[in-house]
């Protein structure tokens, strides 16, 4: 790592506490200077470092800038073979992680970004990805034997992660609306954006990226018109290191859930967490649109309905809409 990535790793483990500049090139080996210069460039990323007279240099503990220094602090045990990257900005995380994986970027990279000029929803839609407002992440994963059907699981599972990630930093509740968008208090808080890549000799399963988007916190100017109404974020105020704090909760989650595979019953607590499950629905597919009820979620995470014909069918993929209330 460069000085400047050293430093940060060192403050951000040590946040509140000062250190000299003396201190810090002895630890690292490197000029006073050189600390220095680190700290400047650092400041001008826009943390908060306090500099006092015969106590030297102290990030701020309402620092709140994604970093891989900051999330990996909390990481645990499950995530420690991991590789984080963390960009200020980036188009697309899902697009920039399928050209790591091409270059043989391993399972278990995760790349970041503190905001995307062309972030990617479903069916070619756009992911709002202000800067400084959310967490922005793909997930590489090369899981051995998969079929398609439990590579489309995997969006399940990282849907469980998200809620489980956000009620443990936040205190509050999260729901899944099928299949894959997170809600808090009804409205849309994290989308997830699974794709796949299989191999053209033999057909099978290259590697999965699982992209999440999170809303942290609310944007200065507002949620544009089109969202304001359906959109929401996971803290009302900055919150003490709240960006990685949610990523690294999220990480710890999924992979969690990754490592353990069958043996893990996530499709439970998708159950248990669903947002759909006994209310009417707008079920959407290239034929068309069809109002039905909403009956249960299945083993498979497939969500049951019921038509207004009477007619029954599970849902494996696709898109609904709901209306709240």
């Amino acid at each position: 790592m460069s000085t400047k990535e050293n430093i940060l790793a060192l403050f951000e483990k040590n946040r509140g506490t000062y250190f000299s500049g003396e201190e810090i090139a002895e630890r690292l080996s490197v000029s006073r200077t050189a600390v220095w210069k680190a700290v400047n460039r650092l400041r001008s990323e826009g943390y908060e470092i306090d500099a006092v007279q015969n106590k030297g240099y102290c990030l701020s503990v309402s620092t709140d800038i994604l970093s891989a220094q900051g999330i990996r602090k909390y990481l645990k045990s499950v995530c420690a073979s991991m590789e984080l990257e963390v960009l200020p900005v980036a188009g697309s995380t899902n697009v920039l992680l399928k050209e790591r994986a091409g270059a043989g970027a391993k399972d278990g990279y995760a790349l970041l970004a503190n905001s995307q000029t062309a972030g990617k929803g479903r069916l070619g839609r756009s992911f709002y990805s202000p800067g400084d407002t959310g967490v922005y992440m793909s997930l590489l994963l090369r899981p051995q034997g998969y079929s398609p059907d439990q590579a489309v699981r995997l969006t399940t599972m990282a849907a469980v992660a998200a809620c489980e990630a956000i009620e443990e930093v936040s205190g509050r509740s999260a729901q899944i609306k099928w299949v894959n968008d997170v809600y808090m208090d009804n409205k849309k808080v994290s989308g997830i954006l699974t794709e796949a890549a299989f191999s053209l000799e033999d057909n099978s399963l290259d590697y999965i990226v699982v992209g999440i988007g999170i809303n942290a916190y609310p944007p200065k100017e507002g949620f544009p018109p089109e969202l304001k109404q359906i959109a929401t974020t996971v803290f009302e105020e900055r919150q003490n290191d709240g960006k990685n704090r949610l990523a690294a909760a999220f990480l710890n989650c999924f992979m969690g859930y990754y490592a353990a595979g069958e043996n893990m019953d996530y499709a439970k607590k998708y159950r248990a967490r669903s947002l759909v499950i006994g209310k009417e629905i707008r079920v959407i597919s290239p034929a068309g649109q069809r109002e039905a009820l909403a009956l249960d979620v299945d083993e498979e995470c497939r969500l049951a309905v019921r038509y207004q014909d009477g007619s029954r069918e599970l849902l494996s993929s696709g898109e609904i809409s709901i209306r709240f209330l």
